[in-house]
């Protein structure tokens, strides 16, 4: 699975990756990127015309959803089978997106043990994992106005490749720039299949990090600083 991430280089050394405007988004260092809170987004924009960066929170409610703390259950979705779960399949067809990030976790053992590991590019740069996103209309209340909607998104995850697997049987799915738009903008699902594959273990460097990362409440340089330079954890 995919359970936290990262996001700490500035925006203006990747908004010309996914071909997008910064505009009011907040990208500030962000070390430590948990289910249930606010993510950065790549998505066409309504009509094709062109992409839009988006903010959306992670952790997936389906339009049809009566009880929004089905998100908790969602925040991940198997590549192998977006097209058969309820929860996943409209969105699959019709509201894929990118989520932008420099780096993820995985953790290796049993509860009470587990040690997580960081993964990134070896040239340290941003990337997209593919995405589902959805707007879900909360129920009007009995009295008053109906609140907005809500725009959530869920991680597709594949199985690990050979560096991953060393920790974790799975890993988000990571697409090559040259894939973002096929991704974004395919109208047959068919032409998806040849990306839904583990992205290249060579291409990723790892290492054991500290158990600051652990509790998502902490953020800052200190979650993805080698286990061997954290020998204090600060928790």
């Amino acid at each position: 699975m995919c359970g936290r991430f990262t996001l700490s280089t500035p925006g203006e050394k990747w908004t010309d990756l996914f071909d997008v405007e910064l505009g009011r988004a907040t990208t500030l260092p962000r070390y430590n990127i948990a289910p249930s809170q606010e993510v950065l987004a790549v998505r066409q924009r309504r009509g094709g015309a062109g992409r839009e960066l988006v903010s959306l929170r992670w952790g997936l409610i389906p339009a049809w959803a009566n009880d929004p703390r089905i998100a908790n259950r969602l925040i991940n979705a198997r590549a192998e089978s977006l097209a058969q779960k309820p929860a996943f399949r409209d969105a699959y067809r019709d509201r894929r997106c990118l989520l932008v990030a420099d780096g993820f976790y995985e953790w290796q053992g049993k509860t009470g043990t587990r040690r997580p590991h960081y993964y990134r590019l070896g040239d340290g740069g941003v990337f997209g994992m593919a995405a589902l996103w959805e707007r879900w209309n909360p129920p009007a209340p009995s009295a008053g106005t109906r609140p907005g909607p809500v725009e959530t998104c869920t991680i597709v995850t594949t199985e690990a490749n050979g560096l991953v697997r060393l920790v974790h049987d799975r890993m988000p799915l990571i697409l090559s720039p040259r894939d973002h738009q096929l991704w974004l903008g395919a109208r047959d699902l068919k032409e998806l299949t040849s990306l839904l594959t583990p992205f290249p273990a060579n291409w990723l460097v790892s290492y054991p990090v500290g158990s600051f990362v652990n509790d998502a409440n902490h953020d800052g340089p200190a979650c993805i600083e080698p286990a061997e330079a954290a020998a204090d954890d600060p928790v």
